[in-house]
């Protein structure tokens, strides 16, 4: 207490008074003067009738079902592929419907069905063409650079979207022919595009450098997936240069020596490297059964797999006529449309889209 009481005494302390402050005042609740009666006119009452109950029967789960009518032109859609599905098989052979002659183009690595009987056609070196089902040209569009990938798209609207890697752009034209700077990619090139049929996103190849990667756009244009890894974070893709989505929602990429498949949260599912030493994927698709088409342009071939990755047939071999196929994809009568580079008489440059029938 003694040395306490000494640094006391040794500090010069000031002590200031506290200044004043105002008193709040309160407020003063006033109950209010209702009565159940005026609560009942504003809100309203409930009553419940003094009558017997009637008794009701329970249908079962199917008859409910049956009577059920889908609404939406979405609903009629599924139900519409839904019918088809099961009523659909592979066929036993492969027969040829019909054979197109597209203008402006040496040769055809990627095609686009649009509406109204109506293709986009693209050869490698630059020129995108839109022509009718009797083969007239109705536009064309010269992009930079050479172009052996799937770089255009339909949209859902009629839209035409493509990539224009050298600007690391994405463009659109709208049915009024109106060219649009669409996406800007950054450090990446945009190799391949897809317009999903499920939910109108765009799915785009990438590449910079010696990675690869896939990304997601929603129909505005904004970035919402980004697939470039799997879960040991090894690289999925090295040139992503052919995209396409299955029916489940997975994301098939025709890669350098691969065709890589992710589920649609970007988990990788499986690889599928061809059925010899070497597989060079090119154009790539799926049907309403789910199976895979891919062009192995090593081999001169169009492989089916099914939606698991197992390889089912060489659907398309040079016995069918097929030389070099670049390009394929199915239209809704489920015809497969393939574009080549040669044709079946070996001649260099072909610009010929054959058309086929493959599931009964």
């Amino acid at each position: 207490m003694e040395q306490l009481t000494f640094a006391l005494k040794s500090e010069n302390l000031v002590i200031r008074p506290i200044p004043e402050t105002s008193k709040p005042v309160r407020p003063i609740f006033t109950a209010g003067q209702y009565s159940k009666e005026d609560v009942a006119k504003l809100l309203g009452r409930i009553t419940v009738p003094n009558t017997k109950p009637e008794n009701r029967k329970i249908k079962p789960m199917e008859t409910a079902y049956t009577q059920l009518k889908p609404t939406g032109k979405q609903r009629k859609q599924d139900r519409e592929k839904s019918d088809v599905k099961q009523t659909l098989s592979l066929s036993s052979s492969v027969t040829k419907v019909r054979k197109y002659t597209v203008p402006g183009v040496n040769d055809v690595y990627h095609i686009s069905l649009g509406k109204s009987g109506r293709i986009w056609v693209s050869d490698r070196y630059g020129n995108l063409v839109q022509t009718d089902l009797q083969g007239y040209q109705l536009q064309k569009i010269q992009t930079r650079g050479y172009r052996d990938e799937g770089y255009h798209t339909v949209t859902q609207d009629g839209d035409l979207i493509y990539t224009d890697r050298k600007n690391k752009v994405i463009n659109r034209i709208t049915p009024d022919n109106t060219i649009t700077e669409f996406i800007k990619t950054g450090a990446w090139k945009p190799l391949s595009i897809h317009s999903s049929y499920i939910n109108g996103d765009l799915l785009v190849g990438m590449w910079k450098g010696i990675e690869g990667k896939v990304t997601r756009y929603n129909k505005t244009g904004t970035e919402i997936q980004n697939i470039q890894r799997d879960n040991k974070g090894q690289a999925l893709y090295k040139y992503p240069h052919y995209i396409t989505e299955n029916i489940n929602g997975d994301v098939c990429v025709s890669d350098k020596r691969a065709v890589v498949v992710v589920d649609k949260s970007g988990q990788h599912r499986f690889s599928y490297t061809g059925q010899g030493s070497v597989c060079t994927p090119y154009g790539i698709c799926t049907d309403v059964l789910g199976h895979i088409l891919v062009c192995d342009f090593f081999s001169k071939t169009v492989h089916l797999l099914d939606q698991d990755g197992q390889f089912l047939s060489l659907l398309l071999t040079e016995q069918q006529g097929v030389k070099d196929p670049c390009s394929v994809c199915v239209d809704d009568e489920n015809n497969l449309w393939v574009g080549q580079e040669y044709d079946n008489m070996g001649q260099f440059y072909t610009n010929t889209v054959t058309v086929y029938k493959y599931l009964q």
